[in-house]
């Protein structure tokens, strides 16, 4: 036999006041005898259950059961001796993340794998508020709130959606009459403060953001779902290695001669030893576009393509990317460089080309002008490097950590970028910001589709 606690809940209006339940993404199943409880974290192995713990169990995975309904099964079958046990179970299953317990209104649930459970009745005159990281968003119909580093999720049905409202500023359980129970949800899935956490200086080095980022990209505990899960794979086919090529002009660029090169290269030492953020360009001997090409066809050309056994299709180039993905694409916006017209235009990783995107124009010339003001230049740089993701190829695989390891992938590129140029006598300078908005308008490309992800400025020395 085997039950699934999984599906989406009904609205929390219209569930049973005060109850609890197993956690949706649960399963209860029996075998030989043994019953066993799955979640994210594992499965629970229960021996020698008596027949009402079974029954409250089964109940528990099929909906909201009150607690006083739970115990009048396990007396009914088991007599009151077998209380003691029922709690220890109901213990264990608290511990190990697998119920959901419902109250006015408000719902509290495990959404990783580390323990939730609600937290003790608070002091009516204690003073507490919102956590600032806490973030709510809408979910299955209902009004989600979460706290980046907690496992548990509270929902909230049309009835009690006031409390966020209220909990904005410091208040007391005895301002908030008949919240109680809920107040407890709150606290047991770290979603209120009783202290100024701005004026912790381990809480107020962190933005919301930069915290939400960092603990969900860290570890299934507190995210459930969590790596290479293919979280879009039963929806949609995978992205293929190469985007769909531009209309432009397209240039073919020159291949260096690895052999030749190595052997004129410095040592990799040397090259990380001279490496610096050069921010001077020599207007008199532009960049070339056999220098340019060179540079992207060591940094980033792709070597091969073939299919993985997920069928998506997978690239090496000579910097690493999680899972061979490599969903990084580089389009350069050509200000001065030597048998390239200014423009924005996409490097073929392929083909070893470029492919004209758009001509010289206010929108390019906007990102020109913040690239200039971020790397602190008096003149305009030759060349910016605009590092794009196309986000599918990463997120149709990866769930939780998708967006991290394109911030990865990005900076093991930009040190390579960093390492070729500086063997080539090239003035490299990575930035520390753009504006992806800028970057669509120009580029034309979709904002959610493929995006700007990182900048470099690239010139010839002076």
């Amino acid at each position: 036999m085997t039950h699934t606690a999984s599906g989406a809940a009904a609205p929390a209006h219209d569930r049973p006041a005060d109850g609890l339940r197993l956690r949706r993404d649960a399963e209860l199943s029996e075998a030989d005898g043994r019953l066993g409880v799955s979640g994210p974290a594992g499965t629970l192995r229960l021996r020698d259950l008596p027949p009402g713990a079974k029954a409250a169990l089964s109940a528990l995975a099929t909906a909201d059961v009150a607690e006083a309904d739970l115990t009048a099964t396990v007396v009914a079958g088991d007599g009151l001796a077998g209380l003691l046990r029922w709690n220890m179970l109901l213990r264990q299953l608290a511990k190990n993340g697998l119920l959901e317990y419902a109250a006015d209104g408000v719902r509290l649930r495990p959404v990783g794998t580390g323990p939730v459970e609600p937290a003790a009745p608070l002091d009516p005159d204690t003073r507490v508020r919102l956590s600032r990281f806490a973030v709510a968003t809408a979910e299955d119909g209902v009004l989600t709130v979460r706290s980046p580093r907690h496992p548990g999720v509270v929902e909230l049905g049309p009835d009690a959606a006031g409390l966020l409202g209220a909990l904005a500023d410091w208040t007391t359980p005895a301002e908030l009459p008949g919240a109680g129970r809920a107040l407890r949800f709150f606290a047991g899935a770290g979603l209120l403060t009783r202290t100024g956490e701005e004026d912790d200086r381990s809480h107020a080095q962190w933005s919301p953001r930069d915290l939400w980022l960092h603990a969900h990209s860290r570890g299934p505990r507190v995210t459930g779902r969590y790596g290479g899960s293919y979280p879009l794979g039963s929806r949609f086919e995978p992205e293929p290695a190469s985007p769909p090529a531009f209309a432009g002009p397209r240039i073919p660029l020159p291949r260096p001669d690895l052999e030749l090169v190595a052997k004129a290269d410095p040592p990799l030492t040397e090259a990380l030893e001279r490496r610096r953020s050069v921010r001077e360009h020599d207007p008199a001997e532009p960049i070339t576009a056999r220098e340019l090409g060179e540079l992207l066809y060591r940094s980033m050309r792709r070597r091969e393509v073939f299919t993985g056994e997920d069928g998506q299709q997978l690239a090496d180039r000579p910097y690493p990317s999680g899972g061979s993905i490599h969903e990084l694409e580089v389009y350069p916006l050509v200000v001065s460089c030597q048998g390239v017209e200014p423009g924005l235009w996409h490097y073929d990783t392929a083909g070893h080309a470029l492919e004209r995107v758009a001509e010289p124009g206010p929108a390019t010339r906007i990102l020109v002008d913040r690239a200039r003001a971020a790397a602190v230049m008096e003149a305009d740089p030759q060349v910016l490097l605009v590092v794009s993701a196309r986000f599918g190829r990463v997120m149709w695989k990866y769930e939780t950590i998708a967006y991290s390891l394109v911030l990865k992938h990005v900076g093991v590129l930009y040190q390579t970028l960093y390492l070729v140029g500086t063997a080539m006598g090239l003035a490299v300078c990575g930035l520390g910001g753009g504006d992806a908005a800028d970057f669509a308008t120009a580029s034309g490309l979709d904002y959610l589709t493929e995006g700007s992800v990182g900048e470099l400025v690239v010139g010839s020395r002076r």
